[in-house]
């Protein structure tokens, strides 16, 4: 039953319904992994061709994003690195904020996400450098 915060106005849930929202996302995301781990992305003709590859020879930042995933599942980390080292990272950091985001949900505050835009120029800057090195010569150790 909903209670109201005398201090702040605010209607309060439980914890149960305060975890159903990060619960949902984590079960997707589980699923999602599985899957890729059960149908691996190395045999062709299970997955999508990616456009940009296909059609100008160019790595976009997701390219070896699901052959990264299906290693990272099987736990060969060396092997999802080197399929995209970019989205192990971004593994990584979906693991803190949604850490993050439960902890708030059982103390009962929410989660408010607002980045500079230092961190937002960085991260741009971080995938376009990231994009532009994987498809050069000498950043053959980048690609897929």
């Amino acid at each position: 039953m909903p209670t109201v915060n005398a201090d702040s106005r605010r209607v309060t849930h439980g914890p149960a319904r305060r975890l159903a929202v990060p619960a949902g996302l984590l079960a997707g995301a589980v699923a999602a992994f599985a899957y890729v781990g059960a149908v691996d992305p190395n045999e062709p003709g299970h997955y999508p061709v990616c456009p940009l590859l296909h059609y100008t020879g160019l790595y976009c930042p997701g390219c070896g994003g699901l052959r990264s995933a299906h290693a990272f599942v099987h736990g060969d980390l060396p092997a999802a690195l080197h399929a995209n080292a970019l989205a192990v990272l971004g593994y990584l950091a979906f693991a803190v904020l949604w850490t993050v985001w439960v902890v708030h949900a059982v103390r009962g505050r929410p989660l408010r996400i607002d980045p500079r835009p230092g961190l937002v120029w960085g991260l741009g800057a971080l995938l376009l450098v990231f994009t532009v090195v994987r498809n050069l010569p000498f950043g053959g150790w980048l690609h897929p």
